[in-house]
């Protein structure tokens, strides 16, 4: 309903759904985009398309463990991990095999060995276009002459795609977040020398980097699935520095604006986020892969006003007394005993990453409605709703 109102989505407040003695908020937007989506039906049309052929995935499609677990099942293999450890050597990979790149695409250094190898790497590219509109991006500030910043987690496989890609157009650096981007401040005022660079921003930089040379020019870029928030603020910030030692007069020829590099879903997931904070919730639910980057940012969002439970199925929520759930910032598991308060009705927020299927979700709330006697089956709300369109 909110899909055929509000094709455009200008209203991002959350759906309110009320079932007796427990609601649920849900995001305006949620779940899978469009080059999840468009990376898993590949996925199974290479599987489809070629029985008779051993069928290889260069690392996990998405960032979500079921749907990898379904593409193993049926006859996928991962050539590495999401680190880049080697599960199968090069050597054992022939030119008749398919390889899919997935959604966050590859170095252009693993294109080359599948290339030498004979293997086709354009029919079953999965990359994302938003991703591809980055490296388009960063291609267009190296003709320009701007050295390419990179707002992302530098061993994350997007990352790392971009990185190889912008560090053929221009000088590229990888920066994790506002703080490392004052620590680059200061090298472009000349408040810290050079030679410390090297080992503040260590295998973060591309080769033969300058720091005297190659921070005169720079343009902001982004891993997609980081919040786009803290893209903003560290392009912001940058050009900043660039009209304190330059001049507002010469910006131009010192800082090239790269606002249109963010993902539109990543941009609206966590809009629909900010959206949830607003609510009187009791608590908030985020499902995922515990791998997932942009997930991750939204557990961190809840976590800012809301008792935030991570989790990737409802096979976690052991009952209405006890649930499993990742402490992101920490890196591991955690029980929580009573985590549903009392009161009635219970106010859940409950949203998911860009790589959570829907049914994921609907598993969770049908799990935590069964925890009530008296809770209305939300699949007969979905009746009702259905007779008015």
């Amino acid at each position: 309903m909110r899909r055929t109102n509000d094709p455009r989505k200008k209203d991002f407040e959350p759906s309110s759904i009320e079932l007796g003695p427990i609601s649920f908020y849900l995001g305006r937007h949620f779940g899978f985009c469009y080059g999840v989506e468009n990376a898993i039906e590949i996925s199974y049309k290479a599987l489809e398309e070629n029985p008779e052929k051993r069928v290889f995935l260069l690392s996990q499609m998405i960032h979500n463990p079921l749907v990898n677990e379904d593409l193993v099942k049926r006859g996928i293999r991962f050539i590495m991990d999401t680190d880049g450890k080697q599960f199968i050597d090069w050597s054992e990979l022939k030119p008749d095999d398919i390889v899919i790149i997935p959604a966050f695409g590859t170095t252009l250094e693993i294109e080359k060995i599948l290339q030498d190898i004979g293997i086709e790497i354009q029919h079953y590219n999965t990359t994302c276009p938003f991703v591809q509109k980055v490296w388009n991006r960063s291609y267009k500030l190296g003709e320009e002459k701007f050295t390419i910043l990179i707002h992302g987690k530098h061993n994350h496989e997007e990352t790392r795609a971009t990185f190889s890609h912008s560090s053929k157009a221009a000088p590229a650096l990888i920066l994790r977040d506002i703080t490392e981007a004052r620590l680059l401040s200061e090298f472009i005022s000349g408040n810290r020398k050079a030679a410390e660079f090297y080992e503040v921003f260590k295998d973060r930089y591309s080769e033969g980097f300058s720091v005297e040379k190659d921070l005169l020019r720079v343009g902001v870029v982004n891993q997609t699935t980081m919040l786009a928030t803290e893209t903003s603020e560290i392009a912001e910030f940058m050009k900043s520095v660039m009209v304190e030692k330059y001049g507002e007069e010469n910006l131009k020829g010192h800082f090239a604006d790269t606002r249109d590099t963010l993902c539109y879903a990543t941009n609206d997931n966590q809009q629909s986020t900010y959206s949830l904070l607003e609510t009187d919730a009791d608590l908030a639910i985020v499902v995922g892969g515990y791998n997932s980057s942009n997930t991750s940012h939204l557990v961190e969002l809840c976590e800012k006003k809301f008792p935030t439970y991570f989790i990737n199925s409802a096979d976690e929520i052991g009952s209405k007394n006890e649930i499993k759930h990742y402490d992101y910032p920490a890196r591991e598991f955690r029980k929580t005993k009573n985590f549903l308060p009392s009161k009635k009705p219970v106010k859940i927020i409950l949203t998911s990453g860009a790589s959570c299927p829907d049914t994921v979700v609907d598993e969770v709330m049908l799990k935590l409605v069964s925890f009530f006697h008296d809770g209305k089956d939300p699949r007969e709300l979905v009746e009702y709703v259905l007779k008015d369109l």
